[in-house]
């Protein structure tokens, strides 16, 4: 879905209250705005958190993804 938002004099815009509602967002709620290539993309924190999760998980099986190995390693990089 695709719809056109005004923006004011002093920046701020308005959400449709149709999709607020569809997303759970109530007055004074936060969303996380995502500059990219392509334009900007609005995700509730939610949605924010479960793209996060989904990413670390690509990650969490490999031998260095844990902070010990993290540190470790930037422990022998310093040369101490």
């Amino acid at each position: 879905m695709t719809l056109q938002v005004n923006i004011t004099a002093n920046g701020r815009m308005s959400l449709p209250a149709a999709i607020r509602k569809r997303l759970g967002l109530e007055s004074g709620g936060a969303v996380m705005l995502e500059e990219t290539d392509e334009g900007v993309v609005l995700r509730t924190v939610t949605q924010a958190v479960a793209r996060a999760q989904a990413i670390a998980k690509k990650y969490a099986s490999h031998p260095d993804a844990s902070v010990d190995a993290f540190l470790a390693n930037r422990h022998a990089d310093s040369g101490e």
